[in-house]
């Protein structure tokens, strides 16, 4: 699934390619993904007009139209966006496109339809409806804001980080990475975690996002770009730990499969 650091690359993607640009035809292939809003409407509300600026929060991104109103975007399991001049580019699973009038076109790739896309008038009010936290890599969340988040919450902190109303953007992938590189368990509690030992999970989770970002998350060429010791090119059971070449395992840590090296990173003691 997109996490934070993917769909920040979409969103720089979106950037390069398609702001101030007319939207001459909307193509809906598959109204399924459409929230709130027929294809009728959608393909109404989007031709003539043009995105001019983007923002994200979590996962999600948010493109703002030239008459105010945002086009919302959520890739789900296996989301992505495709820009192209011919046709004969058009990803095979194309749930929406869009026709510009300088002849390119950009598209909504989603083969698992569990993407979402939207129409909305007020980014503020559908954030909050979303009840998403604050983004994980927003300038004004500093360590110790990040701190204050976790003080009082009870149970894991891999459920911790990829609770979206507490911290926007971190899913499993990106939770196993930072709790790897912060040599903790993913079952550690955050109640046991010192304001100091968060401190430090806090700038491990922005240089993962960060390396994640700047290395070209959301390509598939990203696992072969990342560093060394990274787990994530060694994601599966059985494989060997790249920093200790210990066994990689898993664990379930509410009801998600955790991948962790039991040697870098111990059962916290008395669990």
């Amino acid at each position: 699934m997109p996490e934070l650091p993917d769909v920040e690359s979409f969103k720089r993607y979106l950037d390069a390619t398609s702001l101030h640009k007319k939207i001459k035809n909307v193509h809906v292939g598959n109204a399924k993904v459409l929230r709130g809003i027929s294809g009728r409407r959608l393909k109404e509300a989007l031709r003539g007009r043009s995105m001019e600026e983007t923002s994200r929060r979590g996962k999600h991104l948010f493109a703002a139209l030239d008459d105010g109103r945002w086009l919302t975007f959520h890739f789900g399991m296996t989301g992505r966006l495709a820009y192209f001049k011919s046709l004969d580019d058009d990803p095979e699973h194309d749930r929406l496109r869009l026709d510009f009038d300088d002849g390119y076109h950009l598209a909504f790739d989603n083969q698992r339809l569990f993407g979402r896309i939207g129409l909305i008038d007020d980014l503020d009010a559908f954030i909050a409806s979303q009840e998403l936290g604050p983004d994980a890599m927003d300038f004004s969340l500093d360590q110790d804001a990040f701190a204050k988040l976790m003080d009082g919450k009870q149970g894991g902190i891999k459920a911790a980080l990829m609770d979206q109303s507490l911290l926007a953007g971190i899913g499993n992938i990106y939770a196993d990475e930072i709790l790897f590189q912060a040599k903790l368990h993913p079952d550690t509690r955050v109640q046991d975690l010192s304001t100091d030992a968060l401190r430090k999970l806090y700038r491990t989770m922005r240089r993962v996002l960060r390396v994640a970002i700047d290395r070209g998350a959301g390509s598939e060429e990203l696992v072969d770009r990342l560093p060394k010791t990274y787990l994530l090119p060694h994601r599966e059971a059985g494989a060997s730990c790249p920093r200790c070449k210990g066994t990689i395992k898993t664990i379930k840590t509410a009801g998600r499969t955790s991948y962790y090296c039991p040697r870098c990173q111990p059962k916290p003691r008395g669990d």
